[in-house]
């Protein structure tokens, strides 16, 4: 029998990766706490739960920043620096897992459901058209790209429901529901697989679609599937 998405970790204590100290807590809506002492951690602004009163708020630009204004995406996010711990929670029941890059390596992620990074990872997107996108509305929708570019560094992402990752073998393939894939390795591919469904009755006619992945490579999935109007 060919082995089962692993349901990822929910709670996370007194972890140290990429300059930062972090925390993860909470059973219906987690709580990430970051020590950002030594390293800056960047997140979207209305995540903020509690901080120190010693930790500072400022902006980080983003690249290709005019392409994001125009597509209607955020151009700028919030950094925390500082001596000091910050928290984060979403305001909707989830789970909130860390992804670990070390130098060089590349995460793919669902648009709107990045939480936090630490500031040496390089935060990119890119946009998706075709068939791929066709419950995301007709122009496409978006996928973030982070990478470690600047040393080892951890992303933070909220699923909704619980998150379990699968790791593809080379040439190994899973369908996932398209509101159910979460993140996955760049060297992973995604496409899209649909079945025409006919009954025959009164000519009804209906399409069965899948996301299909093909290993190498992780892939995330979450078990509340959302499908999230685009930004565009």
């Amino acid at each position: 029998m060919p082995s089962l998405p692993e349901l990822m970790p929910t709670q996370v204590s007194d972890e140290t990766f990429g300059g930062v100290t972090y925390h993860i807590a909470g059973e219906l809506v987690p709580v990430l706490s970051v020590d950002v002492t030594q390293m800056p951690v960047y997140f979207e602004h209305h995540i903020l739960l509690w901080k120190n009163s010693t930790i500072t708020i400022g902006l980080k630009s983003l690249k290709g920043a005019l392409k994001r204004m125009m597509a209607g995406m955020q151009i700028f996010v919030t950094e925390a620096s500082g001596a000091g711990i910050i928290a984060f929670s979403r305001d909707g029941p989830g789970h909130i897992v860390p992804i670990h890059l070390r130098r060089g390596e590349e995460i793919q992620v669902r648009e709107h459901q990045f939480l936090a990074a630490t500031g040496n990872v390089d935060y990119t997107f890119e946009r998706v058209r075709g068939l791929a996108t066709m419950l995301f509305g007709q122009s496409g929708f978006f996928i973030d790209r982070f990478r470690g570019d600047g040393g080892d560094g951890i992303v933070w992402l909220h699923g909704y429901g619980n998150v379990f990752e699968k790791t593809l073998a080379a040439g190994e393939t899973i369908d996932i529901e398209p509101g159910g894939w979460l993140f996955k390795d760049a060297s992973v591919r995604m496409e899209t697989k649909i079945d025409r469904l006919s009954s025959g009755f009164f000519g009804a006619n209906m399409n069965f679609i899948v996301n299909r992945f093909t290993g190498p490579g992780r892939v995330g999935i979450q078990s509340m599937y959302l499908h999230m109007p685009t930004e565009e």
